[in-house]
């Protein structure tokens, strides 16, 4: 769409930026568009004129959700699995070797549909960016196709060539550590933004991690981690170390796990260079304990919220959802929840160009159908997202 676009009646406008309370909030605005960046707000009576007119109707608008932590390139599903938590047997992550075995049978149109259908459902329900991670190939091959096909679709992609150990070298892990830090991160990294790996009992420990993401780093790629999920570990100081944007899921948090992250305090106050993500869609999927969100919020360490959408531990691609969680769940008021799904997961990866409605900034803005963000966790599982314009352009 060429020329500028208007959205004025807003009634309730979340910028994350200068406004009212820590949402930034400005009543009865508008938000003026051009070339697919924001470059006016202001209140809607004194808007200017553009060219083309979205007419919000005195609902509530706030920036595109961005979800930092998504595993989207895979095949088949888990269902069974699932069917089985609910009867009672504890998540381990061990499935995820079944849904290796479907990827690598899958061809590229195949895994290319799954990524095109979930990341259109997500932008349906108000996604406008979204990480997008490998590990379901875990060979050379498999893993370069899977971010050559989240390339596709994504900026914000992710090598996770180490996310189990595969069967083939399951009493060889050191050589699989090794040909992951080195033919497969050289096919991976031409596709690839972050690296990641799953630093857990029964995945990776801290020495085969560290190794990993040093190599990541040293090829240029920026790190991430899932730390912590399972059990109490090493994972969430190791990601401090080594100045991660962001150490993923959080459940399990030691004292100085806390001090590690409430550590890497930016000197102005504005929260926390490492950020925690936190995944509330994999603790309703697998019966598990929730993250404190409230502690790690207490100590002034910045929160992410994302979806973790992927076949097996938390198969969902609703952003509003995972708010709701958050809210229900994990003791996060509903501002703290909304910030912590557009700014937070902004900031998990390390951009301020999305995530906020301020001039300058990416024009991504979710229209609800509803007069104001508190909906989101108020009315849960209930379609509130109206209309969705992504980079200046309604979807």
């Amino acid at each position: 769409m060429s020329g500028s676009l208007l959205v004025d009646n807003i009634g309730e406008l979340v910028t994350n930026g200068a406004g009212e309370g820590p949402l930034g909030i400005r009543r009865n605005a508008a938000v003026l568009v051009e070339e697919g960046r924001v470059v006016w707000v202001g209140p809607s009576a004194y808007a200017p004129a553009a060219d083309h007119h979205v007419d919000a109707g005195g609902a509530a608008v706030l920036p595109g959700f961005v979800d930092s932590h998504a595993h989207l390139v895979f095949a088949g599903d888990r269902a069974t699995e699932f069917a089985a938590r609910m009867a009672g047997q504890p998540y381990t992550g061990g499935g995820i070797r079944t849904t290796v075995g479907a990827t690598r049978a899958a061809t590229d149109e195949e895994l290319r549909l799954t990524v095109r259908r979930l990341r259109g459902e997500a932008l349906r329900q108000g996604t406008t960016t979204m990480e997008i991670k490998s590990g379901y190939g875990l060979t050379v091959a498999d893993e370069a196709r899977s971010l050559r096909i989240a390339a596709e679709t994504s900026t914000e992609t992710t090598f996770l060539g180490a996310h189990v150990v595969p069967a083939e070298y399951a009493d060889r892990p050191d050589d699989y550590v090794g040909l992951v830090c080195g033919p497969m991160l050289a096919a991976a990294a031409p596709y690839a933004k972050w690296i990641d790996v799953f630093c857990e009992r029964g995945a990776f420990d801290v020495d085969h991690a560290r190794a990993i993401l040093a190599c990541g780093q040293a090829a240029g790629l920026g790190v991430r981690l899932h730390a912590n999920q399972l059990g109490p570990g090493p994972g969430v100081r190791l990601g401090v170390e080594l100045d991660a944007a962001s150490v993923d899921h959080c459940t399990h948090l030691s004292d100085a796990d806390m001090d590690a992250l409430a550590g890497t305090a930016h000197s102005d106050g504005s929260g926390t260079r490492t950020v925690a993500t936190l995944l509330p869609g994999a603790e309703f999927s697998t019966r598990s304990p929730y993250p404190d969100a409230r502690r790690l919020l207490d100590a002034g360490v910045t929160v992410a919220l994302a979806t973790d959408c992927n076949p097996g531990s938390s198969y969902t691609s609703s952003m509003p959802f995972c708010v709701a969680l958050a809210v229900r769940e994990m003791r996060m008021t509903p501002a703290e929840a909304v910030w912590a799904a557009t700014a937070g997961g902004a900031r998990a990866l390390r951009r301020d160009d999305i995530g906020v409605l301020t001039p300058g900034a990416r024009a991504d803005l979710v229209v609800l159908d509803a007069p104001s963000y508190l909906h989101l966790a108020y009315r849960p599982g209930v379609p509130l997202i109206r209309q969705v314009i992504r980079n200046g352009v309604p979807q």
